[in-house]
């Protein structure tokens, strides 16, 4: 469903009660960084666009049920642009993640200016071949 096929109502108060934002309609809003979220059979799959970024630069952490990324750089240029088309810029992301996630088991690996991170489900949430008597 795309923003224009919402009643004008529904955009007129979209996030009007999220105390934690300023008022803004569906259409207005911007992504901040380019992220991909996706749940496979093993768990969840986040990757996140790191293009120019190494390693070392990136703070991976989790503290309860959130994960949070982080890359933080003096990113100011040692010379003047031409013409600046790259978009290297700092970023804090992080998300709340729902109990069939185990967060103790997370893979993250950077590759080709993408940062993948695996959160696979928790023993307890795992698909369950049942044998039927």
């Amino acid at each position: 469903m795309s923003t224009l096929d919402l009643h004008p109502f529904d955009l007129m108060f979209r996030n009007f009660f999220d105390n934690g934002t300023e008022f803004r309609t569906a259409l207005n809003s911007k992504v901040q960084h380019p992220v991909d979220i996706s749940e496979t059979d093993d768990g969840l799959q986040i990757e996140i666009a790191a293009v120019g970024v190494d390693k070392q630069d990136l703070e991976l952490q989790t503290q309860g049920d959130t994960l949070r990324v982080a890359y933080r750089k003096d990113n100011r240029p040692a010379h003047e642009y031409i013409h600046k088309g790259i978009a290297r810029r700092n970023f804090d992301l992080g998300w709340r993640l729902a109990r069939k996630f185990d967060l103790e088991k997370i893979d993250a690996k950077l590759d080709k200016g993408l940062l993948c991170i695996k959160v696979p489900y928790t023993k307890e949430q795992a698909t369950k071949k049942v044998s039927i008597s």
